[in-house]
């Protein structure tokens, strides 16, 4: 069981928490993004996993290589050239014919991949969506088959997404044809493309089936990243009942389920969640806070904090007023 995962990218719509560390390595529902991926592997036995890195990889290899048993590689892109391009620098590592799954870093999701693995036969993960030009997407055929794969198009013939999963069981055609792509300079929007290289392996005869996916989580910007934060926490809240446990270690502050909660994080006085992650070490002091994710070692007091991403080490503290307010007025403080 082997993998390839694309973590070059830098992350340029989450910035500025993206200015000292790689996209994948932010944090929702507890974990790293890349964590939640990582967990879904080992639960389905990959024992092989290559990464493809760049910005900040170091911190990539060392999360990897720190929390999880199964071999990795890692495979330096050192030019961003587009995604096609990354997923042709795992050639050395899974260029035999053993099948081999493609997820994207970033992209949280949840599949049935057992029964495609079953099935034995290469398949694409497809989700429908409102605004079709944003991403790859598919043309089947009357059999249900792959007829064609457009990126990004202007003109949507259809709202069936690629969203960043794909299972090869035969790599070695991908790998070729990916080479190909690149000798000849082929790009989409100036970029290679690994629908592209899809597209060549249909027109050679390859057989392509499609999967549906129940869940994807999108993390590339604040905003989704916050949803996918609760769309997860959700989620947990319904497979775990050991909720009162996290209330009982902090006995002078109210925790709203469902949170997060790290058991090195320091509480005083404080009233959290719902829908709230914190990492570890973190320290909060008389604040209340709602859907908002919390990095490590941040410090958080006397505040009001909801819709927010703090990353790790910030320093995040309000004001403490003391009123007198007579009958009838108003005050509005900013």
């Amino acid at each position: 069981m082997k993998a390839i995962i694309p973590v070059a990218g830098i992350g340029t719509r989450l910035r500025p928490h993206t200015h000292t560390a790689p996209k994948v390595l932010l944090p929702v529902a507890g974990k790293p993004i890349v964590g939640h991926i990582l967990d879904e592997l080992v639960q389905l036995g990959f024992d092989e996993v290559t990464f493809i890195i760049g910005y900040k990889g170091d911190m990539i290899r060392d999360y990897v290589t720190s929390a999880y048993s199964f071999r990795a590689n890692f495979v330096e892109q050192p030019e961003m050239l587009g995604l096609g391009h990354a997923i042709s620098l795992a050639k050395p590592h899974h260029y035999a014919d053993e099948p081999v799954l493609i997820i994207l870093g970033d992209t949280i999701f949840r599949a049935d991949l057992k029964s495609v693995f079953e099935r034995g036969s290469t398949a694409l993960g497809v989700r429908k969506v409102e605004d079709a030009r944003r991403f790859g997407i598919v043309e089947l055929d009357r059999n249900g088959a792959v007829k064609r794969l457009i990126e990004k198009p202007d003109n949507p013939p259809t709202n069936l997404a690629i969203v960043g999963i794909y299972y090869m069981t035969r790599p070695r055609v991908l790998f070729d044809c990916l080479d190909e792509l690149i000798a000849e300079g082929r790009t989409t929007k100036g970029e290679f493309q690994l629908t592209d290289a899809l597209q060549k392996m249909i027109e050679r005869g390859e057989k392509m089936g499609v999967f549906m996916v129940e869940g994807w989580y999108d993390c590339g910007k604040p905003e989704t990243m916050l949803q996918t934060n609760r769309d997860l926490l959700d989620a947990q809240l319904k497979d775990f009942s050991g909720y009162s446990a996290v209330a009982d270690r902090y006995p002078g502050s109210v925790i709203v389920q469902p949170v997060a909660i790290d058991e090195s994080v320091r509480l005083e006085n404080c009233i959290v969640g719902p829908y709230v992650s914190i990492s570890a070490n973190a320290r909060l002091k008389n604040a209340i806070v709602r859907n908002t994710i919390i990095g490590e070692n941040a410090e958080v007091s006397t505040i009001l904090l909801e819709d927010s991403l703090i990353s790790d080490n910030a320093k995040v503290q309000g004001r403490r007023y003391h009123l007198n307010v007579g009958d009838s007025s108003e005050i509005i403080l900013d």
